[in-house]
């Protein structure tokens, strides 16, 4: 009995039975619900979500159609341009120097950059999850010896990294594969995984040294158990406001690379990608003509800009909410 009643022992605000756990997250996101700040990021999130998955009814025209004669056409509201020409209410936001019409590739270049980002920091979480998982848990020599490969990712510039990992695979099988969407996981999961991997051996080197890790190793469990069932349950809430400052943070790093332009591979059949472009395509498209064209580049900054602040608020929000000691001031 003795043994049983210390297994149950956990550490303030963090649950290790499935029922408790269940009880802590329904907590969790009533009193994230509460927050305007995270309201407003959860709102703005849902939206381009949905903007995302609706790309195809929501683009009033063929993201790749060029129309004859209606090239390099301003906004809608502009009477009178640089160049003499007058905006058409047919394309709200104009259309860039190729005819496209720039709000139908800004909504298909929010389902793309939505994408990326989700994933990327998806596979990331995971990589870096059980890298620090297996460096925090296992013994002196093995843990130094993973965080010693960490170490190595960790002294490369993280963009310098990208752009040469991109260009080395460009012009190979993979790096066509998908429009270079493989090639572009692959460059942000490379080096994108060690912030996380030392947050998560960090924590793991705290929580292993509590009694109830001690009192599972008493009544015989194995390492297996005491890493699924213990540790990485309390490991949790760190991953989750990781994963929501990460998301951000990939779309971005998508966007410099579009910007630079290798990025995804741009396509002119619709049915040779489910991705036509992304935000960072777009950067690279209203390079040449920001002077005179600023909605051009000024639409998917503002984009960018907008799911930054949005993951942002959410994060932070949900970094008060897990801490133990702010739950109790909320």
């Amino acid at each position: 009995m003795a043994r049983s009643a210390q297994l149950k022992m956990q550490i303030p605000g963090v649950s290790t039975s499935s029922r408790s756990t269940r009880g802590l997250w329904a907590d969790v996101w009533h009193r994230l619900i509460r927050k305007k700040r995270a309201v407003f990021g959860l709102a703005v999130i849902a939206f381009l979500t949905l903007v995302a998955a609706l790309a195809p009814v929501l683009a009033p025209h063929d993201p790749l159609k060029l129309y004859e004669g209606r090239a390099y056409l301003p906004p809608a509201w502009v009477t009178q341009s640089a160049t003499g020409k007058v905006g058409d209410p047919q394309f709200l936001l104009g259309t860039d120097t190729a005819g496209r019409d720039i709000l139908s590739r800004l909504i298909y270049g929010t389902r793309a950059s939505m994408l990326i980002g989700l994933s990327a920091a998806s596979i990331v979480a995971v990589v870096g999850t059980l890298i620090g998982l297996a460096a925090g848990y296992a013994g002196v020599r093995k843990g130094d010896l993973i965080m010693r490969v960490t170490d190595v990712f960790y002294a490369f510039p993280a963009i310098m990294f990208y752009v040469l990992i991109t260009l080395i695979l460009r012009q190979t099988a993979f790096g066509r594969w998908m429009g270079g969407l493989a090639t572009l996981l692959l460059a942000l999961v490379l080096i994108g995984w060690v912030g996380l991997a030392r947050l998560t051996r960090s924590a793991v080197l705290s929580i292993k040294e509590s009694q109830f890790v001690e009192a599972a190793h008493s009544v015989g469990a194995s390492n297996r158990q005491i890493v699924a069932r213990h540790i990485f349950p309390n490991c949790l809430s760190l991953i989750v406001v990781w994963i929501a400052f990460a998301i951000p943070r990939m779309i971005m790093v998508e966007a410099v690379l579009g910007y630079l332009g290798i990025g995804l591979i741009p396509v002119v059949d619709s049915s040779q990608s489910f991705f036509i472009t992304t935000w960072g395509g777009l950067f690279l498209d209203s390079r040449m003509a920001i002077s005179t064209r600023p909605v051009m580049m000024l639409a998917p900054t503002l984009c960018v800009a907008l799911v930054g602040i949005a993951f942002t608020l959410v994060g932070d929000t949900l970094r008060d909410v897990l801490d133990p000691h702010m739950r109790n001031k909320m």
